[in-house]
């Protein structure tokens, strides 16, 4: 028999302290995921994999530090496009999805088509991925924003 697959709303505070925990420690053991919910170990692996089934925990990441890989600039981009076709909009995201350097990208509205986050190796790498947005298809417009200095990055959300 398949478990039923949770939404927001059904969500326990069981299920919101083990999705609290591995979001501030991901590496954590069941064993230890257990002890900090109060539940025993095998029911605890149930409702991890339920939440993993759910698409609740969408996966799970090392948070490295740019800067110690060589990456020293962490840049926004707000770009227009000549056109809110939903081909056009979707050709764009497919074509900065192939793009390493490039984060995050969000549709958003209100003073642009898109929001980028993107890294770059230094100035000059930067003025490069500015130049290669403002000559994709269908962009009108590139604005960016260089980041001087991070003070809150928390991955999930509060729960």
């Amino acid at each position: 028999m398949k478990t039923a697959v949770p939404e927001a709303q059904d969500l326990d505070a069981i299920d919101r302290r083990i999705l609290a925990e591995l979001q501030a420690d991901g590496r954590m053991t069941n064993v230890e995921l257990a002890r900090r919910a109060g539940i025993s170990a095998p029911p605890c692996l149930r409702r991890v994999r339920r939440l993993e089934e759910a698409g609740i925990i969408r996966g799970y990441h090392a948070d490295s530090d740019p800067q110690k890989l060589g990456w020293e600039i962490t840049f926004f981009a707000i770009v227009g496009l000549e056109s809110q076709k939903e081909v056009v909009l979707s050709g764009f995201e497919r074509l900065v999805a192939e793009w390493p350097e490039v984060r995050e990208c969000h549709m958003i509205r209100g003073g642009g088509d898109f929001l980028l986050k993107l890294v770059a190796r230094d100035t000059a790498h930067e003025n490069q991925l500015t130049t290669r947005l403002t000559g994709a298809p269908n962009v009108g417009r590139v604005q960016t924003l260089q980041t001087i200095r991070t003070s809150r990055s928390l991955a999930g959300v509060p729960l």
